[in-house]
């Protein structure tokens, strides 16, 4: 593990120096549970046996099947209820061979890494010259005649952000980058990686082909060798490249979620949902990405009732095949939707401390706001004005108008990280791992005790 950054330690620290008159604000137990999750080991040791002990969990693989297992067997362990597996099906893309080469003018191979759902190369690969676009936007506007026959190569100037917002805007060459040079005619496509370090380490990331579209070959370039691409390409002469990425689809492979609750003593007050998701890239560990989310949502569950009953049933949601598209999440729409839900929280951005709390609740709820943010606050936790907006494993949820709260995480260094065989253990934080488990296990105790409706009629 690394030791605290000086600034997540200052933060924590300025926090127990906000004023008393919000401190009592909260009720009384939030301080204790505060400071009993701040020396959590649950959190840390979920995050190091589903890494040691299962690695790898690509969606719909054995890998994933054993995460599964692994999963319910630890949760029983810690003392959930009604832990299962909650099965379904799902078609899955599995990685070959990535290589790429330079073949002229100057010899030499670059690192990359397939994109979910691309399209394979014959075994013996392509050969086909480069054609650059310093951006998506000037991929876009290209001739067609520009594209056709060529390898396209998209690059970008992705920057880090705390709250990661530059992934929406610059995640589309990888997103929709491959559907539009298939539609002109580029037998296939490289991407800069969408990540903001310079390891030479690449960063993969699922893409889903537009209707009508054929799947090409589709990969994204470390930034090094991005970088190198692009020198090359500057010194003027045709770039002929060498690439072989061999992948396959199978149909109706097994996939699931994971479901363990707390139980509540009011079912008619519903459920809180506290969500992660357990499938990975293969690349790593999925240590970042997302054992952790799963370790700070159990964790947290179990802080609160160690504080005693709640009111309401805490569900802690492992959604599977997340990467690929939300697969989990969809099924556990379809199998839970009719279900009173009182709200939804997800924990999908890495494990680095919470700096920022953002609410999406029904009118009338100001109270229960300030109260949790009263009882972040010590944490180094300011409210926001923005509007919460959930993520992937709860979005079915959110969708169909089911309260959110988002614990931001900060996601300065998530993108150095992000899909790369870099999402490892050894990159987990412990002190501010266990400032998310507090985080959370604050705001799960005052939602789940709330005598406010959520909604719920």
């Amino acid at each position: 593990m690394q030791k605290i950054r000086s600034g997540t330690l200052a933060a924590l620290l300025l926090g127990s120096l906000f004023t008393p008159v919000l401190a009592h604000a909260a009720p009384a137990d939030s301080a204790a549970i505060r400071d009993a999750a701040l020396k959590d080991e649950v959190a840390w040791d979920f995050t190091e046996g589903l890494t040691t002990e299962v690695g790898p969990r690509p969606a719909g693989t054995p890998q994933e099947a054993r995460a599964r297992e692994w999963a319910v067997a630890k949760l029983k362990a810690l003392g959930f209820s009604n832990v299962r597996a909650e099965p379904y099906t799902m078609p899955v893309w599995l990685r070959g061979r990535d290589e790429a080469k330079i073949l002229s003018p100057f010899p030499q191979n670059l690192v990359l890494s397939a994109l979910g759902n691309s399209g394979s190369t014959p075994d013996k690969g392509i050969e086909g010259e480069v054609v650059y676009f310093p951006t998506l936007a000037d991929l876009e506007a290209a001739p067609a005649a520009s594209v056709k026959g060529k390898i396209a190569f998209v690059s970008h100037d992705m920057t880090a952000t705390q709250d990661g917002s530059s992934y929406g805007y610059f995640g589309a060459a990888r997103r929709q980058g491959p559907s539009i040079a298939s539609s002109k005619g580029a037998i296939a496509i490289l991407i800069r990686s969408i990540g903001t370090d310079h390891h030479r380490l690449p960063h993969t990331g699922v893409q889903m082909w537009a209707d009508g579209v054929t799947p090409i070959p589709a990969a994204a370039l470390s930034v090094p060798d991005a970088e190198q691409l692009v020198r090359v390409i500057g010194r003027g002469q045709p770039v002929k490249l060498h690439l072989t990425l061999t992948s396959k689809m199978l149909k109706d492979q097994p996939s699931g979620n994971v479901i363990a609750e707390i139980p509540g003593s009011d079912p008619a007050a519903g459920v809180v949902v506290a969500a992660c998701h357990l499938d990975s890239w293969d690349q790593g560990t999925g240590a970042i990405d997302d054992a952790t989310g799963c370790g700070i949502a159990a964790a947290a569950a179990l802080q609160v009732a160690k504080a005693g009953q709640p009111r309401r049933t805490i569900r802690v949601l492992m959604a599977g095949a997340e990467e690929v598209g939300g697969d989990g999440a969809r099924a556990y729409f379809k199998a839970h939707g009719t279900e009173k839900h009182a709200l939804a929280i997800e924990s999908d951005f890495g494990a680095d401390r919470v700096w920022r709390v953002d609410f999406k609740l029904p009118q009338g709820h100001d109270a229960l706001a300030t109260s949790i943010s009263a009882a972040l606050a010590p944490l180094g936790i300011g409210a926001s004005k923005q509007e919460a907006g959930g993520g992937a494993d709860i979005a079915p949820l959110v969708k169909a108008g089911v309260p959110v709260i988002d614990l931001q995480q900060d996601g300065t260094r998530y993108f150095e990280l992000h899909h790369t065989p870099d999402d490892t253990l050894d990159k987990v934080d412990l002190a501010q791992l266990r400032q998310n488990v507090a985080a959370w296990a604050v705001t799960l105790n005052l939602v789940a005790n709330a005598q406010e409706s959520m909604g719920i009629k």
